[in-house]
């Protein structure tokens, strides 16, 4: 992967592209690429926006899944998580996990051309707008796109209580 994303960003929008569906690619200050920032800098509702947060089990061998929530909620790691990924103990993937298992940095991570044996699991409160913003793979761009594209991921399942009011 090169230090800008581009390539990680040229896979995200292959997959977009290959899902069919309508969406915008919007180039973004790097500096602001992190939920909060971006949206008060781009003036979007942040219950717009939705994080895909990698997590990891803490036993060996360890297990990986993404999970997508609105960035108004937190996701619910020591209990929803745990149970889906069938094991004792849970973390968020540090920011170098995250980038060896994705090739993408820690405010660029999206859900889109994650490797394919990753599980997606996503909040349905993400489901309720008629878009959301989703990160690129870069950090120099965010996603518009109807939340409905959620369904149509391979590996992807929509979930009740996946996150909590934060």
């Amino acid at each position: 992967m090169n230090e800008d994303g581009r390539d990680v960003e040229r896979r995200v929008v292959e997959v977009l592209d290959g899902l069919g569906v309508p969406y915008t690619l919007q180039p973004i200050d790097p500096a602001f690429a992190d939920t909060a920032a971006y949206c008060e800098r781009y003036g979007v509702p942040l219950d717009r926006a939705a994080n895909t947060i990698v997590v990891a089990s803490k036993k060996e061998p360890r297990q990986f899944a993404a999970c997508v929530v609105k960035a108004t909620t937190r996701l619910d790691v020591n209990h929803a998580v745990r149970r889906l990924l069938d094991t004792n103990r849970v973390s968020f993937a540090s920011a170098d996990e995250t980038r060896a298992l994705t090739g993408m940095l820690i405010g660029g991570v999206t859900v889109f051309a994650l490797p394919a044996d990753l599980p997606i699991y996503v909040d349905e409160q993400v489901m309720a707008h008629d878009w959301i913003i989703l990160g690129s793979g870069s950090r120099s761009s965010k996603i518009r796109v109807a939340p409905e594209v959620l369904r149509r991921l391979p590996g992807s399942r929509i979930m009740p209580g996946l996150a909590s009011s934060a």
